[in-house]
């Protein structure tokens, strides 16, 4: 499974590419949606929603389960990934790229430091 060494990762398999804008993009793991296998439904919030990490921000349903998506960091949503409620099947085919979720406006940029990196992320799958 790849895990880009650009990104930042969570225990609960999302990943987090950070803008120089001070908004992150957040969608699933490659790990992720092999796990639940083909995705045929996306649940996301409405753009500004303010978030807590920790904070429950959607689901994902596949043939196999629905699974709950948690926010990584604090901050406001300012962008929800039309395309994948549409085609939910993007989050399959294409996850770290056409198949994010949701763009968060970070309360604290230096809180994506608190994240997982590429390699602490592979050790974590590995074990599971």
């Amino acid at each position: 499974m790849s895990a880009p060494e650009e990104l930042r990762y969570t225990e609960e398999h999302e990943w987090v590419a950070t803008r120089p804008d001070g908004v992150v993009r957040v969608g699933i793991t490659e790990y992720a949606q092999d796990q639940l296998g083909d995705v045929v439904f996306v649940d996301l919030p409405e753009t500004g929603t303010a978030v807590s990490s920790g904070d429950g921000f959607g689901e994902v349903e596949s043939t196999k389960s629905v699974s709950e998506l948690f926010v990584p960091l604090d901050g406001e949503i300012v962008a929800v990934n039309d395309a994948v409620s549409q085609s939910p099947e993007l989050i399959n085919s294409d996850p770290y790229g056409e198949g994010w979720l949701i763009e968060i406006r970070l309360s604290d940029s230096a809180s994506v430091d608190s994240l997982l990196e590429a390699e602490a992320y592979q050790a974590l799958i590995s074990g599971e």
